[in-house]
């Protein structure tokens, strides 16, 4: 399924702005990826959006904000990704089922996007990085918390919990970095085969095959 970098800008589309504001954050997400951050000049960015430097400046008022306002959507859709499952319904098992699910399939059809707002971070301004790094650490939060409520019922055992949480949120944003949509596995598959590694990294038993969706799989688009 070939990827869409829609979405990017919070707001519904609708007026002429914000479609020129989606525009630019798109051809910047393509420049961002093919290129990298400090490689991509704003001339790189307006020709792909179809437009004169001088117009990019109107709605951004430099290539980094760009990149921020890239960042930012991204985080947040990842902090709302896990906060769903962690809310979700059923016990640990499942709640961990459905965030590995979701931020894997994330991770895999908005590959070109993730990438970009994954690891793209060093060239953030000081003020925006410590924006996003409290988003980061709010994954991490929701991670270890789904965790630490499986070892409490007894569903895991997790001798380390910080580290672990650290490993799987890794796992799955590193999907972003190598995925091929025209691989054998689409992002479904891969969300279940994630899904069932991450449950037995949790000690949890009776984790699904490899092949196969595990109990608790979310089925349906998270993009």
């Amino acid at each position: 399924m070939p990827e869409t970098t829609g979405g990017l800008v919070g707001s519904p589309a609708g007026s002429a702005a914000q479609d020129t504001a989606q525009r630019l954050m798109r051809a910047a997400v393509e420049a961002f990826a093919e290129r990298g951050f400090h490689a991509t000049t704003t001339r790189d960015i307006a020709s792909r959006a179809g437009m004169s430097p001088a117009a990019l400046y109107i709605h951004y008022r430099t290539k980094e904000e760009l990149l921020y306002r890239i960042s930012l959507v991204g985080h947040e859709r990842s902090v709302r990704i896990l906060t769903e499952a962690a809310e979700g319904p059923g016990g640990p098992v499942e709640r961990l089922t459905a965030a590995v699910t979701s931020f894997v399939r994330w991770h895999a059809e908005r590959h070109t996007t993730a990438r970009v707002v994954q690891y793209e971070l060093s060239a953030l301004a000081e003020e925006h990085l410590a924006e996003i790094s409290a988003l980061r650490r709010r994954t991490g939060e929701i991670m270890r918390g789904i965790l630490a409520e499986g070892v409490a019922a007894g569903q895991f055992e997790i001798p380390h919990i910080r580290s672990t949480a650290r490993a799987i949120l890794s796992l799955c944003i590193d999907v972003s970095r190598w995925f091929d949509p025209s691989g054998p596995d689409g992002p479904d598959v891969l969300a279940a085969r994630y899904a069932a590694l991450v449950l037995r990294m949790a000690g949890a038993g009776g984790g699904a095959e490899a092949g196969g969706a595990p109990a608790g799989t979310v089925t349906g688009s998270s993009g």
